[in-house]
């Protein structure tokens, strides 16, 4: 059964009983200027709003420090990035620092050290280095890189050796290696994958445990699989498929948002906005090339998702209908289940799960 939530009810759920060991939910509400986490219940899926914190300017993208309990989160109105340090226990957030960096950052990830934090701008079309304090502070800008419009993603090999900015516009994916060095990253000698016209990639996840990537292709409605040679730290295109089901027509506009693989390696999924739906694909071992398995209907407008580490659930967020939608993941079909539907409030932009 479906259960719906409203922003009346957040002060009484705030003094539910909470459990510190089970995952805590991040979700940036654009149009509310707040970060909110729930605590999810394993057994059953279930989400408990344990801190809502005000984050003035519109707040986007969220991203966890590898070994530290800090939570990254970008503020595209105002062009700031800011670092919270997340109460395990209790899941409340607390403001660490907050500095200038740029318009419209758009996307997050920490290096395996824990020591850089990496952004991507679209607006600007450039990406930025700064440097992370022993506290989770974020420090000085180490390095700024102009690449093209629409810089949406900036996303490291599994060995963290090799970094990549996929763009939408120049249909591109940026290739860096990162550098010991004064300068973190350094342009690899093949600069760019470049796509055809109106593929747009968008967003992009390794494979866990093969030297594969996906990519959510905006404007061309579909995923793309890319080989990664770990000698030159290229990558090479091997099948583009579509998200959308045959029986699916373009006169209703679609464009994806965002990818993510399965901690398994054994499935991939793609949020479509138009169909509104996630496609679900199965990964072959042998060779990493997808096939697919199907659609499944989730929130208007879903421009983030995320699975937990157990990799049970998958939350997505419906950025037009303000609702977070929790899906059971079978773990041997992918197939997913819709267990729950709540409110959270106006623009839900990113979730994040740890």
């Amino acid at each position: 059964m479906q259960s719906y939530w409203f922003p009346a009810l957040i002060s009484c759920l705030v003094t539910a009983p909470i459990h510190g060991t089970e995952p805590l939910v991040h979700v940036s509400l654009a149009k509310e200027n707040r970060i909110v986490t729930y605590r999810l219940s394993e057994p059953d899926g279930t989400l408990t709003v344990v801190d809502s914190v005000t984050v003035n300017g519109g707040p986007g993208a969220l991203a966890y420090h590898p070994t530290l309990p800090v939570l990254f989160a970008s503020i595209r109105t105002a062009g700031n990035l800011a670092s919270f340090r997340v109460d395990a226990s209790t899941g409340k957030l607390t403001s660490i620092n907050e500095i200038h960096a740029g318009a419209d950052p758009a996307y997050l990830h920490v290096d395996k050290s824990g020591k850089l934090l990496m952004s991507a701008y679209y607006r600007e079309g450039k990406i930025l280095v700064h440097a992370i304090q022993d506290n989770g502070a974020i420090g000085k800008e180490l390095q700024s890189i102009s690449t093209d419009e629409r810089a949406h993603a900036i996303v490291p090999s599994r060995s963290g050796h090799y970094w990549f900015v996929p763009h939408t516009r120049p249909n591109a994916i940026f290739q860096f290696v990162q550098n010991a060095e004064a300068k973190p990253l350094v342009e690899n000698k093949q600069p760019k994958l470049l796509r055809n016209p109106n593929t747009g990639p968008r967003h992009l996840w390794f494979h866990p445990k093969l030297d594969f990537a996906y990519s959510s292709d905006e404007q061309g409605s579909s995923v793309s699989t890319y080989a990664l040679d770990n000698a030159s730290g290229t990558l090479s295109l091997r099948q583009t498929l579509s998200t959308l089901p045959e029986t699916a027509t373009r006169a209703n506009k679609n464009s994806t948002s965002d990818i993510e693989v399965h901690p398994s390696g054994h499935f991939v999924y793609v949020a479509n906005r138009g169909h509104d739906s996630i496609a679900r694909y199965a990964v072959t071992p042998r060779d990493g090339l997808l096939e697919r398995l199907g659609n499944t209907p989730t929130e208007q407008t879903t421009r983030s998702f995320n699975i937990d580490p157990s990799g049970r659930f998958l939350i997505a967020a419906g950025q037009d209908s303000g609702n977070l939608a929790v899906f059971q993941i079978n773990q041997k079909s992918g197939d997913l289940k819709r267990l729950h539907t709540l409110f959270a409030g106006k623009a839900p932009w990113w979730v994040v799960i740890r």
